[in-house]
C-alpha cells in the first residue's frame, strides 16, 4: 500500500517566510534611522545653546552637515567593510591595522573642510586648531563608529534569534505533516477492512461505500492540505465516515451526531476529530452487542468548540483501547502544535460507556 503525504503549500510558507524578512529589514533600517535623528537633534541642541558665541544658523548647518556626514562614513565603512572582515577571521590586530589609517585620513578631511568652510583657514578661530579639539572630534567619532558596530551586532543577534525561530517552525510543520500524513494509511487500512466484509457478504452497499471513500479521500488529499480548514467541511467530512459505519452496521446501531450553534465561517485545523470518532466506532460497537450506541456532538458558543464523542463498551474494548494509542498519541501532539495552551481534553472511562470531551478556543 502506498503512503500519501500531505505537505502544507509551499506558498504558504513562502510568503510568510518573505513577510519576516521584508520585517526584519525595516526594522534593522528604523533601528539606524533612530539612531541618527536622535544624535543630529543632540548635536544641534549642543551647537545652539552654547554661551559667549554668536548664533549663526549657517555655520551652525555647515558643521552638523559635515560632523554627521564624515561620522556616517567612518561608521557605515567600519560597518560594511572593517567589521565583517573581522568577524571573519577574528583577529584584533589586523582589524585595528586595517581601521586606523582609514579613520585617520577622514578625520583629517572632516577637519580640513570645517576650518575651510568656518574661517578659510585665517586662524581666526584658533580654537579649530586646537589639539583638544582634534581629539574632541576624534574620539567623537570613535564612539559613534563603536555604536553603529553594536547595532550590527544587535542585527546579527536578531537575525540568529530569526533563524532559530524559523527552523522550529519549520521543524513544527514538518512534524505536523508528518502526523497528519500517519492518517492516512490508519483511515485507509480501517476503510478496506469495512470494504472487504461489504465484499465478502456480497452486500448491495458496496458500490455506496466506495462513492462515500472517494469523496473522504478526496478531503483528504486536497482540502485538508491546508493548516486550517472550515469547520462544515471537516463536519461533512466526518458524516461520511458515519454513514459507512451506518452501511458496515446494516442500520442495528443507534447513531446520534447533533451540531449546534453557527458553525459558518469557523476555522479549524483538518482531521483532528476523526480519530476519536474512529475509536468510538473500533472499541464501543459491534453487531453482536444489541446494546451498543454512540454519540457524537459539535457546540459552538463564540471562540469556543466543545466536541464530545461517547459511546459503549465491548467486552475487547480495554484490548482494543490499547492497540490505538499511537492514533491517541498522534491527535495529543497535534493539539499540542496546533492549539497551545487553547484546549483540554478530558476522558471519562465508565464501566460501561467511554466518553471523551474536546474544548478547543478557536480564536
Amino acid at each position: 500500500m502506498s503512503v500519501i503525504r500531505l505537505t502544507l503549500p509551499l506558498d504558504i510558507i513562502n510568503v510568510i517566510s518573505l513577510m519576516s524578512s521584508s520585517f526584519h529589514r525595516r526594522r534593522v533600517v528604523l533601528l539606524h534611522l533612530s539612531f541618527w535623528c536622535v544624535y543630529v537633534s543632540f548635536f544641534l541642541y549642543q551647537m545652539t545653546s552654547r554661551r559667549g558665541r554668536e548664533f549663526v544658523w549657517d555655520r551652525v548647518l555647515v558643521t552638523a552637515a559635515i560632523q554627521v556626514s564624515f561620522a556616517m562614513v567612518a561608521a557605515y565603512i567600519n560597518y560594511f567593510t572593517f567589521l565583517p572582515r573581522f568577524l571573519k577571521h577574528r583577529k584584533p590586530w589586523r582589524y585595528l591595522a586595517e581601521f586606523i589609517l582609514p579613520f585617520a585620513a577622514i578625520m583629517f578631511l572632516r577637519l580640513t573642510l570645517e576650518r575651510y568652510f568656518i574661517d578659510g583657514f585665517s586662524g581666526a578661530e584658533e580654537w579649530l586648531y586646537t589639539t583638544r579639539f582634534i581629539v574632541q572630534v576624534c574620539t567623537t567619532n570613535l564612539f559613534i563608529v563603536i555604536f553603529v558596530a553594536m547595532l550590527r551586532f544587535a542585527v546579527e543577534w536578531m537575525d540568529l534569534e530569526a533563524r532559530k525561530k524559523e527552523v522550529e517552525n519549520e521543524k513544527l510543520i514538518a512534524e505536523l505533516n508528518f502526523l497528519k500524513a500517519q492518517i492516512n494509511p490508519h483511515f485507509l487500512f480501517n476503510t478496506l477492512n469495512n470494504l472487504y466484509y461489504l465484499a465478502y457478504s456480497k452486500s448491495e452497499n458496496t458500490t455506496e461505500v466506495i462513492a462515500k471513500l472517494s469523496q473522504m479521500m478526496r478531503y483528504m488529499i486536497y482540502e485538508s492540505n491546508h493548516a486550517k480548514v472550515l469547520l462544515t467541511k471537516e463536519i461533512e467530512y466526518m458524516m461520511n465516515y458515519i454513514s459507512l459505519e451506518r452501511l458496515r452496521l446494516n442500520d442495528q446501531i443507534p447513531i446520534k451526531f447533533e451540531v449546534t450553534g453557527n458553525v459558518d465561517n469557523v476555522w479549524i485545523t483538518p482531521l483532528i476529530f476523526i480519530t476519536f470518532l474512529e475509536n468510538a466506532f473500533k472499541h464501543g460497537v459491534n453487531n453482536s452487542n444489541p446494546k451498543a450506541w454512540v454519540n457524537i456532538s459539535i457546540q459552538l458558543r463564540g471562540s469556543e468548540c466543545i466536541y464530545t464523542v461517547e459511546n459503549s463498551k465491548t467486552s475487547d474494548s480495554k484490548d482494543m483501547a490499547e492497540k490505538s494509542g499511537i492514533g491517541l498519541r498522534n491527535v495529543k501532539r497535534r493539539l499540542e502544535l496546533s492549539y497551545p495552551e487553547k484546549y483540554s481534553l478530558e476522558a471519562l472511562d465508565a464501566n460501561e460507556s467511554y466518553s471523551v470531551k474536546l474544548n478547543l478556543t478557536l480564536n
